[in-house]
């Protein structure tokens, strides 16, 4: 059975978001970047325009913008309709309404859909998904992956986090996985057996704190790497 576009609720978010939901600083945005899962996020389109190097993989970009679209259209209102529905999830400062939030997410996303075909053409973004991912070791610098891994902790196995996180490691040097909450706003179950595993692998692990929280309580990123230290950025 093949990745079904019906399955999906396309929601993206922007080169912003990015920054304070990963803690990028300055220097990390002219590493070799993934954007593993990376979805409708207008991440790639912005830095791809300001000059730097991102490749997003999903299995959504096998669909054309087209499909995409109109699949966005169809999924919108019930995404808001449950913003609405559990306000006190969220924390209301940056963006301050669920309005705004659409607002928010569908420039995001739109400009996602004006990218996709030519970021096809140029090979930045790139069908596939976890936990097999088509890229030679050491390709990236870098690994972010975003409301995915964790957040769909009833969803996707321990196994299928551990082998996961390891393929991200394989292809990046350092990897970076934003929030440890899952969809429903509580911290991970699988969090305590994955960072204990991973450590039990020889690879080093280290929770942080980032600038961004729109779950509450979603504050927080785990860092992975292997054996040798992550890249040392300032700001």
């Amino acid at each position: 059975m093949g990745f079904k576009l019906e399955k999906v609720i396309p929601w993206g978010r922007s080169l912003t978001e990015y920054v304070k939901m990963f803690h990028l600083t300055p220097n990390d945005l002219h590493l070799r970047i993934l954007d593993c899962a990376g979805g409708p996020a207008s991440f790639n389109a912005e830095m791809t325009h300001r000059g730097y190097s991102v490749i997003s993989c999903d299995p959504i970009y096998q669909f054309s913008a087209d499909e995409i679209t109109q699949r966005i259209q169809e999924t919108y209102p019930t995404v808001i309709d449950g913003v609405k529905a559990n306000l006190e999830s969220y924390s209301w400062q940056d963006i301050q309404s669920p309005e705004q939030l659409g607002q928010i997410r569908m420039t995001a996303m739109q400009r996602f859909l004006d990218d996709l075909p030519l970021g096809i053409q140029q090979e930045r973004y790139v069908r596939a998904e976890l936990p097999t991912l088509p890229f030679e070791c050491d390709r990236f610098d870098l690994a972010l992956c975003s409301h995915f891994l964790f957040t769909y902790s009833d969803l996707l196995s321990q196994d299928f986090h551990l082998a996961s996180i390891r393929e991200l490691c394989r292809v990046a040097a350092e990897v970076r996985i934003f929030p440890l909450l899952n969809i429903s706003g509580e911290p991970s179950s699988l969090l305590p057996f994955i960072r204990k595993e991973l450590a039990a692998q020889g690879y080093n692990l280290e929770i942080k704190q980032v600038p961004y929280e729109f779950q509450r309580g979603g504050n927080q990123l785990l860092q992975v790497w292997r054996t040798k230290a992550p890249y040392v950025t300032s700001v």
